[in-house]
């Protein structure tokens, strides 16, 4: 199982939201970059990006900090937030970014998302942001009558690398992830599962690592790793178990 570090970009800094709600970020680095080397020297070898602004206004705004991130560490990232067509995908892509999240336009192009699948094989990540089991999109600011797992169904046989679900509700809140309901997509599934929202100790590591035989292959970890909560090296010895 992997540990993917988050970092959340606002106005160019690194941020956290409250359950995805952009007038309650706090501020945890004023170099996305900087942060993005803590990262690596920690050991981690993946990121996970989001352009929040990007999320919401539907097209990239962060792309300064997340070039400045590209140049910085050797790490494998992955990005999400804004991408909506092939003319960015194709861009981030040659830019240096190992994989592509698309969520918003998940719902509302579907084809893009096979095209995209079929152009850059093992490249494309479809996000499942969901709140009380519906999809939410436009950087969570609006909610449909999708359910998650209707929607990741519809991209089984797309070519999909991994599908990152995540509990809107438990996003930032340190209340803990929402293992169930996540486990329960991973055994409907055969594309894997990456857990998103509410990881907040230690022990939440280990209980989401007993999971790998369900399909949940990776964590992704924010406010937890920034205030301490979790210490790296802990975190890297349970995933090398």
């Amino acid at each position: 199982m992997i540990i993917y570090p988050a970092i959340d970009l606002k106005d160019g800094k690194c941020v956290r939201l409250l359950k995805g709600e952009m007038d309650k970020a706090t501020i945890f680095s004023q170099s996305p970059a900087e942060q993005a080397k803590k990262f690596e020297d920690a050991g981690f070898h993946w990121l996970h990006l989001v352009d929040l602004n990007g999320a919401f206004e539907g097209k990239p705004v962060n792309a300064k900090a997340v070039s400045s991130i590209i140049s910085h560490v050797n790490m494998l990232t992955q990005l999400g937030g804004g991408i909506r067509n092939m003319e960015t995908i194709e861009n981030w892509i040659t830019a240096g970014i190992n994989r592509i999240i698309l969520g918003t336009v998940a719902l509302r192009d579907p084809a893009l998302v096979l095209q995209a699948c079929h152009t850059f094989p093992d490249q494309i990540a479809v996000g499942i942001d969901a709140k009380e089991g519906k999809v939410a999109v436009d950087g969570w600011a609006n909610v449909s009558e999708m359910s998650a797992i209707d929607l990741a169904l519809r991209f089984e046989d797309a070519g999909v690398s991994t599908i990152i679900y995540t509990d809107i509700n438990r996003d930032g809140a340190m209340q803990g992830p929402n293992i169930e309901e996540t486990a329960r997509l991973a055994e409907r599934l055969s594309t894997p599962i990456i857990l998103s929202g509410g990881v907040t100790k230690i022990e939440d590591v280990a209980a989401i690592d007993k999971y790998k035989s369900c399909g949940i292959e990776g964590i992704i970890i924010g406010r937890a790793l920034y205030d301490g909560s979790i210490d790296p090296k802990q975190a890297a010895e349970i995933m090398t178990k």
